[in-house]
């Protein structure tokens, strides 16, 4: 598997006391296999998110990313298995406004320590990849809000991560492009083999997911994606 979350509680304070945002939550993604978590608002589901991406630490309970187990680990080599095993994909893609869509590629390539001129051709087929062809050129304010999200996308898989998670990658398009950054999503996971996480409040796209989970007050639940699917 290239992630496993094993018994996972996670819990914040919350004056005197503390509340539970993940209830012994247990969940595993193979290579290639794309689960979507739908549930309401304040459910759990940005949690579940952060402790797969190795952003916070659980209270309790194992994470494995790509057969090493992140509980145990410090925060500069936690840094380094979110750097080189898990791509994350925002909510919003945050490009930084001056920098063209291929360039938003080296910029992660560049904080990796490794030499921006010889991966230029590599993100560019990257682009190419999230249907970007002939676009690197172009700055944020030059692409559409679908074109972002998929320089977000792009962007997350640069480095060939084993693991990626996804918050709300519809949130603010259309039917049309949230559409398509589904089916894309699909495209690239089966492509590079990655272990997807999606978190999105769209039930009308879980068709494209291999596996359908539910959040309710920090608890988590699978279902049948076909019975997920819209009807």
């Amino acid at each position: 598997m290239s992630i496993e979350l094993t018994d996972i509680t996670l819990t914040y304070p919350d004056g005197d006391s503390r509340v539970t945002a993940l209830d012994r939550v247990s969940l595993a993604a193979g290579p290639g296999e794309l689960h979507a978590v739908v549930g309401p608002s304040g459910s759990g589901k940005s949690s579940l998110l952060a402790v797969a991406a190795a952003l916070i630490r659980p209270d309790s309970g194992g994470v494995r990313i790509d057969g090493q187990e992140a509980s145990g680990l410090s925060a500069a080599e936690l840094s380094r298995l979110r750097m080189h095993r898990v791509g994350i994909v925002f909510q919003q893609p945050n490009l930084v406004s001056s920098l063209t869509a291929v360039e938003q590629l080296l910029a992660v390539e560049h904080m990796r320590g490794r030499p921006v001129r010889s991966h230029r051709a590599a993100a560019e087929r990257m682009l190419a990849a999230v249907g970007l062809a002939g676009r690197g050129h172009r700055r944020p304010a030059q692409l559409s809000g679908g074109e972002r999200q998929r320089v977000n996308i792009a962007r997350a898989l640069t480095g060939s991560p084993r693991v990626l998670v996804v918050d709300e990658p519809t949130a603010a398009l259309d039917h049309e492009r949230g559409a398509g950054i589904m089916d894309l999503l699909a495209e690239v996971t089966a492509e590079f083999g990655t272990a997807t996480l999606v978190v999105t409040h769209d039930t009308e796209y879980l068709d494209r997911a291999g596996a359908v989970w539910e959040m309710r007050d920090g608890r988590l639940s699978a279902r049948a994606a076909a019975a997920a699917a819209p009807g």
